[in-house]
């Protein structure tokens, strides 16, 4: 489920793709407001592709209620994530590794009883959920 291929697309191709909240988000490196994301409190089985490229990154058994007011997830897809620190070396931002664009942040060490002990604090609009069901057919 790995990233296999770079998705490589012009500023202009993503704009004709994403929605405007979508280009800021995933391109620009965006967030979106705390506790507005369609995926904050949703807890169904499935997959989470990336918004851009489709790319799956992140399975709902992974995802966890964290409080933070966006999505949580304790880890990626194998190979699906990038991790860049911010220039200002206080977060790390999470990438998708097919196309780039820009998910959240991930933190480490903060306690929570999940197996990674990192938080993934993900846009909703970054991704897109693909229930079981429809990803079986």
């Amino acid at each position: 489920m790995a990233a296999d291929a770079r998705v490589l697309k012009s500023e202009e191709e993503w704009r004709a793709i994403l929605s405007p909240e979508q280009f800021r988000i995933l391109r620009q490196k965006g967030t979106e407001l705390k506790g507005t994301g369609e995926y904050n409190k949703f807890f169904y089985e499935g997959i989470y592709n990336c918004a851009g490229c489709e790319t799956p990154l992140y399975k709902s058994t992974t995802k966890f209620d964290s409080g933070c007011g966006w999505p949580a997830f304790y880890e990626g897809l194998p190979g699906a994530i990038n991790r860049s620190p911010d220039p200002d070396g206080r977060r790390t931002e999470i990438t998708c590794a097919a196309c780039g664009g820009h998910l959240g942040h991930v933190f480490k060490g903060e306690g929570f009883s999940t197996p990674t002990d990192e938080r993934h604090c993900v846009n909703s609009i970054s991704v897109k959920f693909v229930s079981e069901s429809s990803a079986s057919m």
